[in-house]
């Protein structure tokens, strides 16, 4: 039997004076929701620290779905840091739960949420500290489910030998469903291969042991999944959509925390979704369809969550804020109840046009800090090959009206490595920043320079799931590194600072992001040789991943640079987020030929498939501007 509820927080408290941020491992927060006395008791762990992990809207959203449903009692976990996580084993102490400081192990249900691929040697140092067998297969009837969830789970596979379930998509209702349905199981007494397979029967859950690898027929070297009894659970899973977006509560985040975090304001989602269309984009897939919030909610949300927290900023959230219909009159709502209160708005992504610098003037105020913008690709040449669906007079109009507007920080995102690009292309990013350098000093007068810079910041393109870029190969590790140095000598300007992303941590990505099943061992292997916090750059280490691999029969390379045959069934292609292969195919050659795609909420419906597979539309509140 799994140990009652038990507070051990008297346990850890002689070590926090010996460690980093000893704040990180306090309980009792303002606002924290958990009734210790329920029935049913779940743990929420975001893969990383707690400054980290907290403000993340995912674990928010569930947690506070799960402590209002009805006898179910949810708490929360973060990985500690290394000097910590080293003195608890050491001390012969569990990982805890955040709110009860009761040992992970002894709850019902832990799940984990994967924001991206690089986290996945983190949740194995969770499940070890905790003291649960890493591999599903090793659990039994007395460990708790362990599950997963979040945004980089749409190709599961490389994971599953981890999760007893992963589940796909929206969560918000899923997890509450999930965790009833388990709940009664257990109750009923059945065993834990019994509940299994009535969780599977839960809309988006996906439960790796009921499924198998084969390789017959078209298919890469990681094969195709199916399940092992076609009777008993879906061919294909496909992602949860929450089809009434509006009527669930905006404002998930309660928790005011005792240590400054990442991201340390009150964050209210305004939208979710985003059909632009980038072909490099998952979340652009994953997220769909497109729901927006009124402008009542948002309003009533940032006011009713300011106080109850107390913060001085306020950001409001999606994967492209100001693309709502009605972001200008939520800004000037907003403006004008917190004008005189010192509390400032934030929006987290501008358009790149002269509206998205006139949404940012609405909330900068006297605060104008620096801007930034995406235009991806140097050239128009390969950003009509990815869909940006921008040009270069929308990026000249847009620093030019933000220069004006009185900004003098100026940031541009690019990738490198996608596909098409050419050295040319890469010239051209340089190209770019010089122009946008120029326009800077023409229009801010001589003497009111100080301050002014521009800076690039350039990510290596990886190939993820369920986009049309998915066959795509990786661009060789050294050929990035060969890339880079161009783009540093093609710079003129010395007032541009140009920081790119690291290749070998891109070539882990890539790995994760494109492979199968057997990879689940390198990734074990490479947690045994030492890697955690792999996102943290002075933690990750490439060649304990490399040796892993070796051990296990791959070239990690070899693994990335694969480009997967046009025919081939995929690795992930058993969880769908509702997509049809057939759009990602037609898009593909629209690349390919250089053609772009339009906006289904701003012209008519490109057939995506994601509608009407999951019976959800998009549901917006005004005009597109």
């Amino acid at each position: 039997m799994r140990t009652p509820y038990e507070n051990r927080f008297a346990d850890i408290e002689p070590l926090l004076a010996h460690v980093e941020k000893p704040s990180r491992y306090i309980n009792h927060e303002w606002g924290t929701l958990s009734e210790q006395d329920a029935s049913y008791r779940a743990c929420l762990i975001y893969p990383d620290v707690y400054d980290v992990g907290l403000p993340n809207q995912g674990i928010a959203i569930l947690y506070a779905a799960l402590n209002q449903a009805p006898g179910i009692s949810c708490e929360r976990g973060y990985i500690p840091w290394v000097d910590m996580a080293d003195a608890m084993r050491a001390a012969g102490i569990p990982l805890l739960s955040l709110e009860g400081a009761a040992p992970v192990a002894s709850f019902d249900v832990v799940g984990f949420h994967i924001p991206h691929e690089m986290a996945v040697t983190n949740v194995l140092e969770g499940l070890d500290l905790a003291g649960i067998p890493k591999l599903a297969a090793d659990r039994g009837e007395d460990d708790p489910l362990v599950i997963a969830g979040g945004p980089s789970i749409y190709n599961p596979e490389p994971y599953c030998d981890f999760f007893d379930a992963i589940l796909i998509g929206e969560g918000e209702e899923q997890i509450v469903e999930f965790c009833e349905a388990h709940r009664r199981l257990r109750d009923e007494g059945r065993s834990r291969a019994e509940m299994l397979l009535e969780l599977a029967k839960v809309g988006g859950v996906y439960v790796p042991s009921l499924y198998e690898v084969r390789h017959d027929g078209p298919c890469t070297r990681w094969g195709y999944t199916v399940p092992v009894s076609d009777d008993q659970v879906p061919s294909v899973v496909y992602k949860r959509v929450v089809r009434d977006f509006g009527a669930t509560d905006p404002l998930a985040q309660s928790i005011v925390p005792y240590t400054e975090l990442v991201h340390d304001r009150l964050s209210v989602e305004v939208l979710r979704g985003c059909a632009r269309g980038c072909r490099f984009c998952q979340a652009g897939i994953t997220y769909r369809p497109v729901r927006e919030r009124t402008a009542d909610q948002v309003v009533s949300s940032v006011m009713r969550g300011l106080e109850k927290t107390g913060y001085d900023e306020v950001s409001l959230t999606s994967l492209s804020t100001t693309d709502h219909s009605c972001v200008k009159e939520i800004l000037t709502r907003l403006n004008h109840r917190l004008e005189g209160t010192g509390v400032s708005v934030s929006v987290p992504s501008q358009r790149l046009d002269s509206f998205g610098v006139e949404m940012a003037l609405a909330v900068a105020g006297e605060k104008k800090g620096g801007l930034t913008f995406a235009p991806e690709a140097g050239s128009q040449r390969l950003r009509d090959i990815i869909n940006k669906n921008v040009t270069e007079e929308d990026l000249e109009r847009a620093v030019r009206a933000a220069f004006e507007a009185g900004w003098r920080r100026c940031k541009l995102y690019f990738m490198m490595g996608l596909p098409g690009e050419t050295d040319e292309d890469i010239v051209a990013i340089a190209e770019l920043a010089d122009h946008v350098l120029d326009i800077a000093r023409e229009v801010v007068p001589k003497g009111r320079r100080g301050g002014l810079s521009v800076s690039i910041s350039v990510a290596v393109f990886i190939p993820k799931a369920w986009t049309p870029f998915q066959w795509c190969a990786q661009l060789d590790d050294d050929e990035v590194k060969r890339r880079q140095q161009l783009l540093l000598k093609s710079v003129r300007n010395k007032a541009v600072r140009v920081h790119y992303h690291d290749a070998e941590t891109s070539l882990i990505e890539a790995v994760l992001s494109r492979g199968g099943r057997a990879l689940a061992p390198v990734i074990l292997g490479a947690w045994e040789r030492g890697q955690r916090f792999d996102a943290w750059s002075e933690h990750f280490e490439l060649s304990r991943w490399l040796d892993a691999a070796a051990a296990c029969g791959f070239d990690l390379r070899e693994v990335a640079h694969e480009e997967f045959p046009f025919d081939a069934r995929l690795p992930w292609e058993h969880t769908s987020p509702g997509v049809s292969r057939g759009f990602l195919e037609r898009e593909w050659r629209r690349a390919l030929a250089g053609k772009t795609t339009a906006d289904c909420t701003r012209e008519s419906c490109t057939g995506c498939g994601v509608c009407p597979t999951l019976g959800a539309e998009n549901v917006l509140m005004g005009e597109r501007s």
